[in-house]
């Protein structure tokens, strides 16, 4: 059982039912670091009122009001006992205690619900909880569950509350206590009007007719005009705060050369994705022992001290890809950090609008419309139907094994980072590149999806590039496909020449084209050179992809391989294997779960031998008359 700890007012002290309201917890972190998240918590009221969080001890019973993001507020009651015993012993020292002051705080006792539990660098975040009871304490572990929010007596009977008001019952309370500024004044009473307005409206939602039971209707009455104080208060702290922001003063900058102020950055000085290359050598040097691991790294701490934190956090029993459990253990940042170098550099992560769906999940798609026509008075309506398919894209992976000696891997230099970071963004970009277009890849069940020209209509380049792409958007049109968005992968070099084309007034005919690709009049235009001599052209929201949005990264030092980059399956008596224990050496294997699939039959047509010559004579003579 969690516990967590926030202030308590005391809201009357001479009704014959001796009720106490207050904050029952907050989002501040107490001493050891942990987070209860208010919106995250639930509970059903009324909770035991407890005392010093002793399930044998109780002294009353409580009730939550609806959480807010500032915390969550609570009415208690502790009864009157008339016949003596150790009931009315227990009850009478806990309200005695709070009205001399003795006891100054409350405590939650909670529970963490499945998956609400977040590691943060210094403690947890409760995301999901349960609370089960409320106690009243002496020493509270939140800093600010102090004894400030408790209100005099005479205060108290009186009926007016104003939360953050200082003790002044207690001689010298604020003595050595930091005076609020008035922005914090205005924060800290709007937090707790808020919290009475949805108690409020809490009461309000319980009645069961036109009336309120006497209770109710003096909680709601005591509530509306703690809220009419509120109000006043906060006129006043808007006032002064709009005084004193006219009345500051800028602090100076200090002098530096040429008069200008200079411009202070923490970000660490490394290329994007070395935590990521930082954190998989650090597994391969210390063998996988990720606690060693984690020490390994604190070499880094001055640039990349996320790698530290994502090795510390994976050592929790679990796998990363347990979203339910040790998946939020798992540093994201740093396989974030790797995916944006890889998706730039490969043809999929260029295209836009993608139509992206989770694995395993069946997505229907119409293949046939209904039949319509002009029907005259009193004539028969056509009876018509439509035409539906589903597509489901399984669970496939692109993974490859990297072989690097230890002293490499050491990394002792900074070019060995920036080696281990190139090759797997080249090897991993390039493999997916041509799986995605190549004509020849196949479809391989439970292995591999099919390209996306594999069985796609096709037709040869006339040679001229402004004809070839007008036949390439009539096949769409033809086809009822949405023409806006289609997308054109092809080679640097047709790319190029689609630059150097100009209108008869010298213009470049395709303005926002380049030899790394471009876009023009609501047309993407992608260079690769996996296209080689094909030119493809496709409508991205016909295309199904699912990506699980992430990189795995294992590394071992024992195993034993096929140094062969199409290794026997299964493998024979003939194998050669090489120990990496032997060759002092170690393996780092990439892996990816990806996966896409032509929805429609013509969302995809590419040209074959397509060379697009540069122009060399005048305007338009390669292209045929229109």
């Amino acid at each position: 059982m969690e516990r967590a700890y926030a202030v308590l007012n005391i809201k009357t002290a001479d009704t014959p039912t001796r009720r106490i309201w207050g904050t029952a917890t907050t989002p501040e972190p107490d001493r050891q670091g942990d987070i209860l998240d208010p919106l995250g918590a639930q509970f059903t009221n009324p909770i035991p009122l407890l005392w010093h969080h002793d399930t044998k001890r109780p002294i009353g019973t409580a009730t939550l009001h609806p959480p807010t993001s500032a915390g969550i507020t609570f009415d208690a009651t502790i009864p009157t006992i008339d016949e003596p015993g150790p009931l009315r012993d227990r009850v009478d020292e806990a309200w005695q205690s709070l009205t001399a002051g003795l006891i100054r705080a409350v405590s939650v006792g909670y529970r963490a619900r499945d998956g609400g539990i977040k590691i943060l660098k210094n403690g947890r975040r409760f995301t999901r909880s349960e609370i089960c009871e409320l106690s009243l304490v002496t020493v509270p572990a939140n800093m600010s569950a102090t004894i400030h929010a408790i209100k005099s007596l005479d205060l108290a009977a009186s009926g007016l509350h104003l939360s953050g008001d200082s003790d002044r019952s207690t001689p010298g309370a604020d003595k050595g206590r930091p005076r609020m500024t008035a922005q914090e004044q205005v924060t800290q009473f709007e937090n707790s009007r808020a919290a009475k307005v949805a108690a409020m409206a809490a009461i309000m939602a319980s009645a069961t007719d036109a009336t309120l039971p006497d209770d109710k209707r003096d909680e709601y009455d005591t509530l509306a005009l703690d809220v009419k104080g509120l109000d006043e208060h906060l006129t006043r702290a808007r006032e002064l705060e709009r005084l004193q922001s006219t009345t500051a003063v800028r602090v100076p900058a200090a002098p530096v050369p040429g008069g200008r102020i200079p411009v202070v950055s923490v970000k660490a000085n490394v290329p994007p994705g070395t935590a990521f290359v930082r954190a998989a050598c650090a597994k391969l040097v210390c063998n996988g022992n990720l606690h060693e691991a984690a020490e390994y790294a604190k070499r880094w701490d001055a640039t990349t001290p996320e790698v530290g934190l994502y090795l510390k956090a994976a050592i929790a029993p679990g796998t990363s890809t347990d979203a339910a459990w040790a998946g939020p253990l798992v540093n994201p940042n740093i396989a974030n950090e790797f995916l944006e170098l890889l998706r730039p550099a490969t043809i999929i992560g260029k295209i836009p609008n993608l139509r992206t769906v989770p694995f395993n999940t069946k997505v229907p798609s119409q293949t046939a419309g209904g039949t319509y026509g002009w029907v005259g008075e009193a004539k028969p309506k056509p009876v018509t139907k439509l035409a539906f398919t589903a597509a489901t894209l399984g669970i496939a992976k692109a993974a490859g094994i990297i072989v690097l000696t230890e002293e490499l891997v050491r990394l002792s230099n900074p070019s060995a980072e920036a080696l281990v970071r190139a090759d797997m963004i080249a090897g991993i970009a390039q493999f997916l590149d041509a799986q995605f277009i190549d004509p020849a890849v196949a479809a391989v069940a439970g292995v591999n999806p099919a390209s996306i020209t594999n069985g796609a209509p096709t037709a040869a380049a006339s040679g001229a590039p402004l004809a070839d792409i007008m036949g390439l958007i009539n096949h769409f049109a033809t086809n009822n496909i949405a023409v806006d968005g289609v997308t054109f992968i092809m080679s640097a070099s047709n790319a190029l020449a689609l630059s150097f084309r100009t209108n008869p007034d010298g213009t470049p005919m395709f303005p926002g084209v380049t030899i790394s690709g471009g876009s023009y009049k609501g047309l993407t235009f992608i260079a690769s050179q996996a296209a080689g001599t094909n030119v493809i052209a496709l409508q991205p929201a016909l295309i199904l992809y699912a990506d699980d949005g992430g990189v795995t990264i294992d590394a071992s030092r024992e195993a034993s391989l096929q140094m062969d980059s199409a290794p026997m399956s299964p493998a024979d008596a003939t194998t050669v294997y090489v120990s990496l224990w032997q060759t002092n050496s170690v393996g780092l294997r990439a892996e990816r779960y990806i996966n896409w699939l032509r929805a429609n039959a013509n969302a995809v047509k590419y040209l074959t031998a397509a060379a697009w010559p540069a122009p060399t004579g005048e305007p338009f003579a390669e292209e045929p008359a229109q």
